[in-house]
């Protein structure tokens, strides 16, 4: 082969993302929540409570937009509020075991569906993505480095 067969296509690797990103959302059809109020209990869940102000610029909305979207997950709770320990003037915003399961009921459902797909791969297929899995991950890392 040549190295050009090797050549990472960035448009085809951002294209490809676009495509599996967009399958990866829209798989779970449990808890019909918008894809924001979904993000933010994602980011709730791995990343531990949050302030307001972390959560409109991580989820990239408005400050009413988010401080709605927390009101409404705190009516279905599964976020609540907490006063901020370090700074008794802000409040943290916190998953509830309700918003927990809600995350990881997605994440089963989604790898139940991709388990299915995955099964229709050829081995080199499957090989050749779990080949990737490590610099996928550190992709993840260096875009998190680089937000902090």
């Amino acid at each position: 082969m040549s190295s050009q067969a090797h050549e990472l296509s960035i448009a085809q690797l951002t294209a490809v993302m676009e495509d599996f990103t967009r399958m990866s959302i829209r798989l779970p059809a449990v808890h019909r929540l918008s894809f924001t109020t979904l993000s933010v209990l994602h980011t709730l869940s791995s990343g531990g409570p949050k302030r307001l102000s972390e959560l409109t610029a991580g989820e990239q909305v408005t400050q009413p937009a988010i401080t709605q979207i927390v009101r409404n997950l705190e009516r279905y709770g599964l976020v609540r509020r907490q006063p901020d320990p370090s700074d008794g003037r802000a409040v943290l915003v916190h998953i509830t075991a309700a918003g927990a399961a809600v995350v990881d009921g997605r994440r089963a459902e989604r790898m139940a569906h991709l388990a299915e797909l995955a099964e229709r791969l050829t081995r080199a297929e499957r090989d050749a993505i779990a080949a990737a899995l490590p610099a996928l991950a550190r992709l993840v890392e260096l875009n998190e480095r680089r937000i902090d």
